[in-house]
């Protein structure tokens, strides 16, 4: 028997007649601010579950179906969401630092105010998502992002590198730092960046030279 309770009351939420949550259907579930840090619910299905305020810190949730779940004010640092379904999820306001959101759908989902900084979000799918988020520090290698919202996010020092962003809306985001080489921009234009820095003794040549 599994019990799991609030994290501040110590009130039990929900009891689950299992020794684990993996791959447990827990559609509609209602447990917001609930005590789930480094639960295992790998392809759990969440589907439209209140997990307001929970604390799922180290949780695994690789592959679990998260649509349109409400995370709101989540806690979810170094949580595991890699290739879990979060379309139309509600994440404003999360705390998603250090996540790895591999392969992550996030399709027009909510993450307005989230704290997803350091995040892995390699290949995730992003598209049409509200991200007026802090994404500084974000791998976001080879991502869709078209026609995301990210208008005044924080993409500083974030990793772009063949990412997708087409149709996106950047107005008022902070680049500054961020790695663009393959990217698409929201124009739908190839950014080909400037060659990495030959070593110390090695004479430079210019990217065309090579063609």
């Amino acid at each position: 028997m599994i019990e799991i309770r609030h994290k501040s009351t110590g009130e039990v939420l929900l009891r689950v007649d299992a020794e684990s949550l993996d791959g447990m259907k827990l559609s509609c579930a209602k447990l917001r601010g609930a005590d789930l840090t480094r639960a295992n619910l790998e392809k759990a299905n969440l589907v439209s579950s209140d997990l307001r305020d929970a604390d799922l810190r180290h949780a695994k949730m690789a592959g679990a179906a998260l649509n349109e779940a409400s995370f709101r004010g989540a806690t979810m640092e170094h949580a595991d969401l890699s290739g879990a379904d979060c379309t139309s999820a509600d994440l404003n306001d999360a705390h998603l630092a250090f996540s790895n959101l591999t392969g992550t759908i996030f399709r027009y989902a909510r993450l307005v105010g989230a704290d997803m900084h350091g995040a892995n979000m390699h290949e995730a799918d992003l598209s049409m998502a509200d991200l007026r988020a802090d994404l500084h520090q974000a791998r976001l290698t080879r991502a869709d992002l078209r026609a995301a919202n990210l208008t005044g996010a924080n993409l500083s020092a974030a990793n772009l590198e063949e990412a997708d962003m087409t149709g996106a809306n950047l107005n008022g985001a902070s680049l500054i730092g961020a790695k663009m080489h393959g990217a698409i921009d929201s124009h739908g234009r190839l950014h080909v960046g400037s060659p990495k820095p030959k070593a110390a003794g090695v004479p430079s040549r210019q990217w065309w030279r090579f063609w």
